[in-house]
């Protein structure tokens, strides 16, 4: 039998982290297995637990769920951060995904929404639509999203593009426009399966976590352009 998925939740409101703990301890492949209420507890609490997927409200007194968030994947790269947020294009939703969140889900969503999201991130998979990395990028050009407060940036490893073959090339720079992966397939008239394919090997190659890691690194180094 497959082992459920273990979360921790983050968040300073008690009844929504207790109606959330309710929700997905009610299915039969997701337990919580530990809950905080300040980015410091939830440092404590991950390390104990040992989750597989951290529900991480963003904004809290204290230590705030970007900061907490960078630090709990520098310490557990393992560890897939889901960041709660209020505001479909909060700013500091962005900034969590560039401090290394694997997706972000609005706290008013359903919770078949919620518990799907889960279950999407527990697989290795980032939640991130086309139409969010789209605004992501835009919001890059416009440098209104909240910037590392760490030297983290400058710390990132230089990946080698030059080790991914000319077709690898062309769809991480389509992953990097936002494209999703039936996007990617039309437009270079690949099948679904190779298209996976494709995005596995280089994210391999090219060590990233997932999409939105690839995305927030193809614009720092200014990846993102391709001709159509």
């Amino acid at each position: 039998m497959k082992e459920a998925i273990r979360v921790v939740l983050v968040d300073d409101q008690e009844l929504y982290r207790e109606g959330n703990a309710l929700l997905l301890d009610a299915t039969d492949d997701i337990v919580v297995v530990g809950e905080a209420d300040t980015g410091e507890e939830a440092l404590h609490a991950i390390a104990e637990a040992k989750p597989d997927i951290v529900l991480m409200d963003i904004r809290m007194p204290g230590m705030g769920g970007i900061d907490a968030t960078r630090r709990i994947v520098s310490a557990h790269p393992d560890i897939r951060v889901i960041a709660l947020t209020i505001f479909d294009l909060d700013e500091y939703a962005f900034g969590a995904l560039d401090a290394g969140a694997s997706a972000f889900i609005l706290k008013s969503s359903s919770p078949e929404a919620l518990i799907r999201t889960v279950r999407i991130v527990a697989r290795g998979e980032a939640v991130v639509e086309p139409r969010i990395t789209r605004q992501l990028i835009d919001m890059y050009t416009r440098r209104i999203i909240p910037m590392p407060e760490t030297d983290s940036e400058k710390e990132e490893p230089r990946r080698d593009i030059d080790s991914l073959s000319p077709r690898e090339r062309e769809v991480f720079y389509a992953i990097a426009q936002g494209l999703s992966n039936p996007e990617i397939s039309d437009r270079f008239f690949l099948s679904p399966a190779t298209v996976k394919t494709y995005v596995n090997r280089i994210f391999s190659k090219l060590s990233f976590r997932d999409r939105a890691q690839a995305i927030i690194y193809a614009y720092r180094n200014g990846l993102h352009h391709i001709d159509s």
